[in-house]
């Protein structure tokens, strides 16, 4: 809460931007009260995120500094590193519809995606922005040769599916220079975003957005890849999802999912992150997931011996990719 309240209020960049600060000078950058911000780079510095120059000084003359690391982690969108996205969504996104939630479990209703706001939006498109510029080029090199061989010819085609603000499909679109890439969402906010992102990226004779279901059939087919990234977990109905998926492909075409790194089996003492996925599930993805009826109700915890379930059962066989990655594993689906 206090790293969330310090991105908001602009004190971590104003001690980025300018070098460390006395409480009244950060509260002059900054627009901010003295006093409350003192309390605040007091806390920081207990906390081990800010350093202090001279902790015996008095109050006011105590200098705080943000160290390159935390800045890099805290403010640099484009870094590996940047974990800001992990303190707005929790905080920005789930804990604003705690009582919403506590109406959604007792009256046993999802929660639409809708009601999480940019907070939950944003911080998930900042969370994966790394991940598909830094990982996912060469996560495809190394693991469908074969497909990736043939996205370098003229007339290749890749579908996007839950493509949000259209981060992944501009990934795509700029590792694959010959290749039509079509991104597909049903979120409207998200895909307005998408198309201010195609807007600015230039690639707009290459790649379109579209508001279908790919649940449903309607979807043009001929895609040598087609993609769900960290997003099949969220929907009510995986298994259509898959089969649209399927009906897509063209022939030696490959389905590529990119979802949470869970172990096989449940444990009371699981890695961190399966924590973290777990804990998201409870607050966002299941809820979201049953917002539809019917409904698979998988949330985020989807272990492999889900996805090979709901690959098997819309016609599609399974190999389950280690990519060595602390949030996701890649699972190449291909027909039966």
């Amino acid at each position: 809460m206090t790293c969330y309240l310090g991105l908001e209020i602009g004190a971590y960049q104003a001690l980025a931007d300018a070098g460390p600060a006395t409480p009244a000078e950060l509260a002059d950058r900054a627009g901010l009260d003295e006093r409350m911000i003192r309390e605040w780079l007091e806390q920081q510095a207990s906390a081990g995120i800010l350093r202090v120059d001279d902790p015996a000084r008095p109050p006011g003359e105590r200098r705080f500094e943000l160290p390159p690391e935390h800045a890099e982690a805290l403010l640099d969108a484009d870094s590996p590193n940047y974990i800001a996205p992990l303190v707005v969504m929790p905080l920005g996104g789930m804990a604003a519809v705690l009582p919403q939630l506590v109406a959604a479990y007792t009256d046993r209703v999802g929660l639409p995606q809708s009601v999480y706001g940019e907070a939950m939006r944003g911080g998930r498109r900042d969370l994966n922005r790394a991940v598909f510029r830094d990982h996912l080029p060469d996560w495809i090199v190394r693991h469908l040769p074969d497909v990736e061989a043939r996205l370098h010819l003229p007339g290749a085609a890749i579908t996007d599916i839950g493509c949000g603000a259209g981060l992944s499909t501009l990934a795509l679109a700029r590792m694959f220079p010959q290749a039509e890439v079509h991104g597909v969402d049903r979120d409207d906010d998200a895909l307005a975003e998408a198309c201010e992102n195609l807007t600015a990226s230039g690639l707009g004779d290459r790649v379109r957005f579209s508001n279908q279901d790919a649940a449903e059939s309607g979807l043009a087919g001929g895609s040598l890849l087609v993609c769900v990234f960290d997003a099949l977990h969220d929907m009510a109905r995986p298994v259509e999802v898959l089969r649209g998926c399927r009906e897509l492909l063209a022939p030696g075409g490959a389905v590529l999912l990119m979802e949470p790194a869970v172990a096989e089996r449940f444990s009371t003492e699981p890695a961190d992150s399966e924590r973290f996925h777990y804990a998201v599930s409870v607050l966002h993805c299941l809820p979201i997931g049953m917002s539809e009826t019917p409904s698979a109700a998988t949330g985020t915890v989807m272990r492999p011996d889900t996805v090979r379930a709901y690959a098997r059962e819309a016609g599609l066989e399974t190999d389950v990719i280690d990519v060595g990655h602390l949030f996701y594993r890649l699972y190449r689906l291909r027909p039966a």
